[in-house]
């Protein structure tokens, strides 16, 4: 859907619940020193202005990250991710916000190896732009790729390291993009098992989302995990928002954890009504 602009959107509640996991994902792949590779089938702009003309219109990151910008005692989870987003902005105020991008670029480290992929022709000419920034000269840690995401993935999989992180959040604005994803994942599990993959989607009335997640758990079969967060009842007429969901195959053994105690601090933070809930499922073999 090339009408789709993450601008509008940017430093949501969903976005939260999405970068603060992969925030962590990254973080404990850091911790070994063989290299990986991080992989992202909607890589986006890369960093967004949140004062600018996309954002200010819908005014989301309101109810989103800056509700926890100035909130203290966070769970480690969360007090990780809004460390990066402070990187981003060099004053107190909150002015931009960070895409997944741009957290990859910084939370890797000169052996490992990030590619990009996004079909919207304004947005890739933005991500080149903000990469040409992060690395001007030599040769490039991050390629980026004007393309498909899902068809692309699978010439990079398996990748040289045998280690990686594989992000998919289409926007979901096409119902296709649910079968697409399935479709994906079966493909890149079998060429690459080992993989942790990282799919977020959205929570709404529509019957493709609202069964996404068993389809998701027939295709993992071995180690998952099922992190949604809902912030208020679903809406009336039908349409809009109300939560999302991120389902992680072969998750780093501390993700749930953490997510035990950000969720419930999430839910009281980002709730817009008394139908604010979360849900934590993790299975493990």
């Amino acid at each position: 859907m090339l009408s789709y602009r993450h601008a509008f959107h940017a430093g949501n509640h969903a976005d939260v619940l999405k970068h603060s996991i992969i925030v962590h994902i990254l973080r404990h792949l850091a911790q070994k020193e063989k290299a990986f590779w991080y992989l992202d089938t909607h890589a986006g702009a890369g960093v967004y202005e949140l004062l600018g003309a996309y954002a200010s219109q819908t005014a989301e990151y309101e109810t989103g990250i800056a509700r926890l910008w100035a909130s203290s005692n966070l769970p480690p989870l969360l007090a990780d991710y809004i460390a990066q987003v402070r990187a981003l902005n060099e004053t107190e105020a909150l002015r931009f916000y960070p895409g997944s991008p741009w957290l990859a670029w910084h939370l890797t480290r000169s052996q490992d190896r990030l590619r990009l992929f996004e079909l919207h022709p304004t947005e890739i000419k933005i991500l080149r732009d903000n990469f040409a920034q992060l690395q001007p000269n030599g040769k490039p840690r991050a390629l980026l790729h004007a393309g498909d995401g899902f068809s692309g993935l699978k010439g990079f999989l398996p990748p040289p390291p045998r280690r990686a992180v594989v992000l998919l959040d289409p926007s979901y604005e096409d119902k296709q993009d649910y079968q697409r994803v399935l479709d994906t994942l079966q493909q890149s599990l079998r060429r690459f098992a080992t993989g942790t993959y990282a799919v977020w989607y959205p929570q709404v009335q529509r019957p493709e989302a609202q069964r996404f997640a068993e389809q998701l758990k027939r295709i993992a079969e071995k180690n998952w995990l099922h992190a949604l967060l809902q912030t208020c009842a679903p809406p009336r007429d039908g349409y809009g928002l109300y939560g999302s969901g991120m389902f992680i195959l072969n998750p780093p053994y501390s993700l749930a954890e953490n997510l035990r105690t950000a969720l419930p601090y999430l839910v009281q933070t980002l709730g817009r009504d008394t139908a604010a809930t979360f849900m934590l499922e993790q299975h493990k073999i």
